[in-house]
């Protein structure tokens, strides 16, 4: 299992950046290199724990879909997404945020395992994981800057 971990320090009030974090809208615009949109679930708004969720979007030039439920929620300070259905063998995304001298730190967590046995681990090796670093770390900063009013 991949694990990439995360820190992202925002110059914002918690239950703001908790916010920011769980936004259907926040996660489209931080993603419109993708082409990323739902196509079931929220549309719009908040997710709420039990919420389920399908996106589309264009990712190493392939069309893919990925279902996730929101399986846990402890209001401002966690949230966790699960992988139901998608491209991934499994998935789990953990959003910590905690507030440290006047910052909120948010720190993700993000699990993953590869299909297709070796060829699957050696493609995480070569490409997916720096792949999928690259794209949190995107959302990531795109989150603080609206915080942040840059």
């Amino acid at each position: 299992m991949a694990t990439i971990y995360l820190t992202t320090s925002i110059r914002a009030p918690i239950n703001a950046c908790f916010d920011a974090a769980r936004s259907v809208d926040a996660h489209l615009s931080s993603a419109i290199g993708t082409n990323e949109k739902v196509i079931a679930g929220r549309m719009t708004g908040l997710f709420e724990a039990g919420d389920i969720v399908t996106w589309e979007a264009r990712h190493l030039g392939i069309r893919q879909r990925l279902t996730v439920e929101i399986s846990r929620m402890i209001e401002p300070t966690f949230f966790e997404d699960k992988m139901l259905k998608g491209a991934f063998k499994s998935m789990r995304h953990e959003h910590h945020f905690a507030e440290e001298n006047g910052l909120t730190i948010m720190t993700d967590l993000f699990q993953y395992e590869t299909p297709f046995g070796i060829l699957g681990a050696l493609f995480d090796k070569l490409y997916l994981e720096s792949y999928m670093r690259k794209f949190l770390q995107k959302r990531n900063l795109h989150l603080k800057q609206v915080l942040e009013g840059a």
